[in-house]
């Protein structure tokens, strides 16, 4: 073992490898006994295909993707074989039968959106539609059903819809909900066009059909968390299937999401988050029983079943995000697919360092976060020197820090720089009192539990706080920019596609989030905006932003570089040309993390580089 200055180690946890080795998995189902996933690729420009165990189903250059909220999600559907998807370059609804080599479209061209589809027993397409020829207003959100190139609205009136789902009856459930209120702020659970559930201050997450019809189920937060609970048909009286301390619904930032499915018609498996951790479990709903699913997983998303075989994505720090195939009798799995291969190569997996979950003081209340110490094993630091520090900041803001294994963080973990994934005040998984305590106070709560993370580390001698940095994207890049100008403790930060500007961001952005702010900051955009107090701004700062981006529009970003160019303050910016909220492309991807960690060492770090 070397002794290196921390931020100098060598690491085979390369930005090339992690491009090269990494896909992104999501959208699991289970279909006639075949399993399906998407898969994105970077290394395929970021294109997105629907797989099966071994091969492709939708062939090149077919682009898997909605942009319904800009967000995306529930951007495909099959039965019987056929599929109906999104293609992202035209957000045009495509069909591919089985065994047919190309698909066709069946909606016209034109400026409309598909997502969060399911299908009928006529075969009908039943989905969201946004509507963007409406010109110079925002778009207009509905519930459509479409048949050979006929649409037809079902359901409209509202801001935006989800959740569209079936009885085998033909009954309709869906959720809906209007401005300024964000999905997980409040709902409505409708039934053949009945409010049934919910409103402004209750969220309704993923209703879900009784096999033989009798009952609907939804997850309701209307005790605090989001807990599971059936809707009786015959009785219109509604019950907790399960009241626990525990979240079993997930903010709705992308549609086609699933925590939990029927096993049966009895049995419910769903998957939950407890003191930030996901778990995954069975009900039995005869008697109630709640059984624990013993795994190695800490979290999980996309959970389906057919039967007793169940269909989920796992991950945890030690291990991959996974497509996982389950048996319920047995307990036996089976990983369908991994993410990276990179933590399956011992020689690489030694280079991990492990994650502790840690809870601190901030501001009176406690806040939340995951801690990755510096860890290389070929490499100790000099005695006495501490670790720089990178706090990464997640986005939404309504959103949590990811418990899977990032090979992005294990880049910075191996070269002996620390990394702190906050989860703020406001972030999920801790009840909705937690979550709502961003409400009125973004710029604030999140900043405030961010400083005092990284000084809890420093206290106990696990962090340099003269070489601490804040890194975050879209929500996290504008805590980022806010803790760097309305606090004096980070030595500098990156911004990926950040805020700077939050009365521009209200007037620009998507119609998904137009009214967010409202929520988030009432009416004091001039205080809570980067770009207003720039000349307390004096932190060397890199900013990372796609020229097509929809949600954080790039003058933004540009706004904010100028002014801080024009004061001599140190400033990085990289422009990424065809990407939009996130980068997609493996090249951007390598160039973003490369030039991050180049724009501390030489601003901040001061010391030896090695990529």
């Amino acid at each position: 073992m070397r002794t290196a200055p921390y931020g100098s180690w060598k690491s085979p946890i390369s930005s090339d490898l992690i491009v090269s080795e990494s896909i992104h998995l999501s959208e699991a189902r289970l279909e006639g006994g075949e399993a399906y996933w998407l898969e994105r690729r970077p290394q395929e420009h970021g294109r997105s295909v629907v797989v099966r165990p071994g091969r492709d189903l939708t062939p090149a250059p077919f682009n898997v993707r909605t942009r319904v909220h800009e967000y995306g999600g529930g951007a495909w559907t099959v039965s019987h074989g056929t599929f109906f998807f999104s293609h992202d370059p035209d957000q045009r609804l495509y069909r591919l039968d089985a065994n047919a080599s190309q698909p066709s479209p069946v909606t016209p061209a034109g400026s409309w959106r598909y997502g969060d589809g399911i299908l009928d027993a006529r075969g009908r397409w039943i989905g969201v539609r946004e509507d963007h020829t409406v010109g110079g207003r925002e778009p207009v959100n509905e519930l459509v059903a479409v048949t050979d190139s006929r649409v037809e609205v079902i359901a409209g009136g509202h801001d935006f819809f989800s959740s569209p789902k079936l009885s085998r009856e033909g009954r309709l459930a869906y959720l809906a909900w209007d401005h300024p209120r964000m999905p997980w702020d409040g709902t409505t659970l409708f039934l053949d066009g009945v409010a049934i559930a919910g409103g402004p201050e209750e969220s309704i997450f993923q209703p879900e059909w009784e096999p033989d019809g009798s009952g609907l189920f939804f997850v309701s937060d209307r005790t605090g968390w989001w807990n599971i609970y059936r809707y009786d048909l015959a009785t219109s009286t509604t019950r907790p299937v399960l009241s626990m301390a525990a979240e079993f619904g997930v903010p709705q930032w992308v549609l086609g999401l699933s925590t939990y499915a029927f096993a049966g018609p009895s049995r419910l498996v769903c998957s939950y988050i407890e003191n930030g951790l996901g778990h995954l479990a069975t009900i039995d709903l005869l008697s109630g029983g709640f059984t624990p699913i013993p795994t190695p997983y800490t979290e999980f998303s996309s959970v389906r079943a057919e039967g007793d075989r169940v269909i989920f994505r796992g991950a945890s720090a030690a291990l991959p995000g996974s497509i996982v195939l389950m048996d319920l009798r047995t307990g036996n799995s089976e990983i369908l697919k991994q993410s990276t291969k990179v933590a399956d190569d011992p020689s690489l997996a030694r280079y991990f360092t492990g994650v502790k979950q840690i809870d601190y003081p901030s501001e009176g209340r406690v806040a939340h976060a995951l801690h990755y110490p510096a860890f290389n094993p070929d490499y100790a630091g000099p005695p006495g020197e501490k670790p720089p520090l990178l706090v990464k900041v997640h986005g939404g803001p309504t959103s949590a820090a990811s418990s899977a294994l990032d090979l992005q963080i294990q880049y910075w973990t191996s070269r002996g720089i620390s990394v702190l994934n906050v989860n703020y005040g406001g972030s999920t998984g801790y009840g909705r009192t937690y979550r709502q305590l961003l409400n009125g106070a973004w710029g604030i709560v999140d900043v405030d539990d961010c400083v005092n993370g990284a000084r809890f580390l420093a206290a106990q001698g696990l962090a340099d706080p003269a070489r601490s940095v804040i890194t975050g994207g879209s929500a996290g890049g504008y805590t980022t920019l806010a803790a760097l100008t309305f606090r004096d403790y980070f030595r500098g930060g990156a911004s990926h596609y950040g805020v700077s500007d939050i009365a521009v961001l209200a007037r620009d952005t998507h119609k998904f989030e137009s009214r967010y702010m409202d929520t988030l900051v009432g009416t004091a955009y001039r205080e809570r905006s980067p770009i207003e107090h720039v000349d307390h701004l004096n932190a060397p700062v890199i900013f990372f932003q796609g020229d097509e981006d929809a949600i954080v529009p790039p003058n933004q970003t540009e706004m904010i570089v100028e002014a801080l160019r024009a004061k001599g303050t140190p400033v990085g910016y990289l422009l990424f040309s065809g990407e939009q909220h996130g980068f997609r492309q493996a090249a951007n991807i390598k160039r973003a993390l490369d030039a991050e960690l180049l724009f501390y060492a030489i601003n901040v770090f001061r010391c030896g580089l090695s990529f």
